[in-house]
């Protein structure tokens, strides 16, 4: 009887270790497809790594932060929601395994930044609070992830623009708009630039912030600094566009 439970034992034992072998080695596959941005494969890569190992916590976060830049590529606002409500599903389950991990929250942020702006009224309201919360939550574990920073970021930058309807609507969240929003965004956004120097999307968004403070000459030198830089995302070429399309536009 001992030598069948010690024979199963070994069998249960190899069967673990090969399969640990595996899912390691699709995530190795994944992070590589990632890196040659190709997002749409990573993202089916990381869903195959979580269904056998459910409590991956590494991609969970990947498949959550992958469906919310994917679903900004959809054409369709229920095709985007789709997947944005995927991304929100894998961020939760990857804050039920570990509710203090920095990315886990950085991916519920971005999560909730994305359907947010699916959302109008007093539900987009309540989704702006719930970007600050978990950005928060995630800068409060690591402090110079970049990623919650360019959150908070474009947070402040869009509270910057709000009508006055929605300001009266954060009011009762917040107890009211900062009048120097602009300024944070900006701060924040050159943090980023410090931390992450070959972010391509940081260096459009900040040169809206500097054009907003009326700094036109140096938002300028920003986009033609950036059109100047590797790709380093699937949508890096999209940004580079937009950048080309504001210089023609701000002619400065």
């Amino acid at each position: 009887m001992r030598k069948h439970v010690f024979a199963l034992s070994l069998i249960l034992c190899i069967f673990s270790s090969a399969l640990s072998q595996s899912v390691e080695e699709m995530v190795k596959q994944a992070d590589l497809l990632e890196k040659q941005m190709k997002e749409e494969e990573a993202y089916q890569k990381f869903k195959e790594v979580v269904k056998l190992q459910p409590h991956q916590l590494y991609a969970l976060i990947r498949c959550s932060e992958l469906a919310s830049r994917i679903g900004r590529r959809q054409t369709t606002n229920v095709r985007q929601m789709d997947f944005y409500t995927a991304a929100k599903i894998y961020a939760q389950r990857a804050l039920k395994l570990s509710p203090n991990d920095s990315e886990a929250n950085v991916v519920m942020a971005l999560a909730y930044a994305r359907m947010s702006l699916l959302k109008e009224g007093k539900e987009k309201v309540e989704y702006v609070r719930e970007i600050k919360n978990y950005a928060d939550r995630a800068l409060a574990s690591n402090p110079n992830n970049f990623k919650a920073l360019f959150i908070i970021a474009r947070w402040n930058f869009e509270l910057s623009n709000l009508n006055a309807i929605q300001k009266a609507a954060v009011k009762v969240f917040y107890g009211g708009v900062q009048a120097n929003s602009i300024d944070s965004a900006i701060y924040f956004y050159e943090k980023v630039r410090v931390l992450a120097p070959a972010f391509n999307l940081n260096y459009l968004e900040l040169a809206k912030a500097y054009y907003r403070k009326n700094n036109k000459k140096k938002a300028a030198e920003l986009l033609n600094y950036m059109l100047r830089l590797p790709n380093t995302a699937a949508d890096d070429n999209t940004v580079k566009d937009e950048a080309r399309q504001l210089l023609a536009t701000w002619k400065v």
